[in-house]
């Protein structure tokens, strides 16, 4: 090519001829095309070559758990296994999972990361208890641009999760509690005005939206020191941020999906795990209640609620020279509400709903509300009182047993571990105890469908032992607000069901006919679940 232009130059260089000069031309355009063409040629192998790339490493990616042996859903290219988000609840996911495959395991992908669903109790008894210390965090993460969102309790990597954990264990024992229980017992007669309320202007009461409601004023209260008036007329300052947490958007719900399944890129996005208004508003009123209880400086003997105990875990580090931030602390106080407003209050929603429908099981624990008020006579029921109430335990157990809140427990395995003879999970593979499963399964709970409290009597404890009945973790990572669950659980329903009778209104579906909100990672009602209430004689 070099040769022949060379040519050209040297016989019509000297000439000024018309017939020359559209030689050069020519030859001068022969080698942009010839760069085109070679550019093109050299885009079709690349392309060709990373395709062959992408065809092998899906194919390794696919194959992952067949090469090991193990029975796997199947999987789909960038969602891997989580065709599900957005078109039906996790929960139900899971409970297909479990019923779909006779296995102790069952291999997924989190969109292009492997990880396993554990079907097995005896292997989730592992996992959370006995080898606790590999899989000590969870999969799921915050970014670190989100510090509310990632420095809590639920979210929060070891060995900081150790060092919260230790200090804010003692704040939730049953004597801490006592100052939190007034609060409880204050609100659970604005929820019987409530009712009344709502009677007298709509026959009818929507549960879910009435319990988060008074969730909120519990919770607000006991966490931030704010007094709220949502019991009693659906509106607060507080309540209206935790509508908002109940209400989906788009940008929220991939928020939450990368921050549960696809931790790498919500720094990138910059997802977070609160709105930026919301995380704002709750330093403020952090900041304003601490001042108002005299700052840091003014000491605490004895905590009256979770701020104050807030307050004295920052008193406790400086005095012993560690290191605490302000956002440290509001992360523990926003994530007791966002974990405990909405779980708790659908618990709430499904627990009365079934008692509605099943007016034989709410006239046997009412047999034992009445007898135990009459040993106490006119006083309030404390909190030794309402623990001796064993048939009101089982109500809350069974409903906890159907309407588990989360439906797996997740956790990430800090180094290769072994689940049985037949196969060893690699660092960093996420884990997925199929909490839900293993409490539909018949073996364990015959007729699981069955709303059927007397499953958790006494006497059939032996069929309901700790790996089968994990409502609230287990384990050292288990929920450190448990006890403060089930304190407000048996004093709200105590009080509301002696003074009313719930009964299903016509027309309404059946508790295991109810819709299950679909764009939601949390289990909870669909559609309202309406019921009546009759005062009781």
């Amino acid at each position: 090519m070099i040769s022949s232009v060379l040519k050209v130059y040297e016989c019509k260089g000297s000439e000024k001829d018309v017939s020359g000069l559209h030689q050069i031309e020519v030859c001068s355009l022969c080698l942009p095309l010839w760069v085109i063409s070679m550019f093109w040629s050299l885009l079709i192998i690349t392309a060709l070559c990373t395709s062959t790339w992408l065809c092998l490493m899906w194919y390794k990616l696919s194959m992952y758990w067949a090469e090991r042996g193990v029975k796997h859903v199947p999987v789909y290219p960038f969602l891997g296994s989580l065709t599900f988000l957005m078109r039906y609840n996790p929960a139900i996911w899971m409970r297909n999972v479990y019923e779909s495959f006779d296995t102790p395991y069952v291999g997924m992908w989190v969109f292009f990361r492997p990880a396993v669903i554990i079907n097995d109790p005896e292997i989730a008894r592992n996992i959370l208890i006995k080898d606790a210390a590999v899989f000590k965090d969870r999969f799921l993460s915050p970014g670190p641009s989100d510090p509310i969102g990632r420095l809590n309790l639920f979210t929060v990597k070891d060995p900081l999760w150790s060092f919260l954990r230790r200090r804010l264990t003692s704040v939730f024992t049953a004597a801490k509690l006592r100052g939190v229980f007034r609060i409880m017992q204050q609100k659970s007669k604005e929820l019987v005005q409530r009712i009344d309320i709502e009677m007298k202007a709509n026959k009818r009461v929507d549960l879910r939206m009435m319990f988060t409601d008074y969730t909120t004023d519990i919770i607000g209260a006991s966490a931030f020191g704010v007094a709220g008036d949502a019991t009693l007329t659906g509106e607060s300052p507080l309540r209206s941020i935790t509508k908002e947490f109940m209400e989906f958007n788009v940008l929220r719900g991939l928020s939450w999906v990368s921050i549960f399944f696809y931790p790498e890129i919500v720094d990138f996005f910059g997802f977070t795990a609160f709105p930026k208004s919301v995380t704002e508003y709750f330093r403020k009123i952090f900041r304003t209640i601490v001042a108002e209880r005299g700052g840091y400086e003014v000491e605490i003997r004895e905590n009256r609620d979770l701020l104050d105990a807030l307050i004295k875990l920052k008193q406790d580090c400086v005095r012993d020279n560690e290191d605490i931030s302000e956002d440290t602390l509001v992360a523990q106080a926003a994530v007791f509400l966002q974990a405990g407003f909405d779980t708790t209050g659908s618990i709430f929603a499904y627990c009365v709903y079934e008692l509605a429908f099943h007016p034989e099981i709410q006239n046997k624990l009412y047999q034992e509300l009445i007898e135990a008020k009459e040993k106490i006579g006119h006083a309030d029921f404390e909190m030794n009182s309402l623990t001796e109430l064993k048939y009101l335990d089982c109500v809350i157990n069974e409903t906890m047993r159907k309407y588990q809140p989360m439906g797996w427990l997740d956790r990430m395995a800090s180094k290769d571990y072994k689940l049985d003879d037949r196969l060893t999970i690699t660092v960093g593979t996420p884990v997925y105890v199929n909490v839900i499963g293993i409490h539909y399964d018949p073996k364990f709970y015959p007729e699981p469908e069955r709303f059927n409290p007397d499953r958790f009597l006494s006497i059939n404890k032996k069929n309901t032992n700790i790996t089968t009945f994990v409502p609230f973790g287990d384990g050292p990572r288990s929920c450190i607000g448990r006890r403060f669950a089930m304190m407000n659980l048996r004093n709200t329903l105590a009080t509301m069901f002696l003074v009313y009778e719930a009964r299903a209104l016509p027309n309404t579906p059946k508790p295991s006919e109810a819709k299950i909100e679909a764009r939601n990672l949390f289990l909870a009602p669909g559609e309202p679940l309406l019921v009546k209430f009759v005062p009781r004689s």
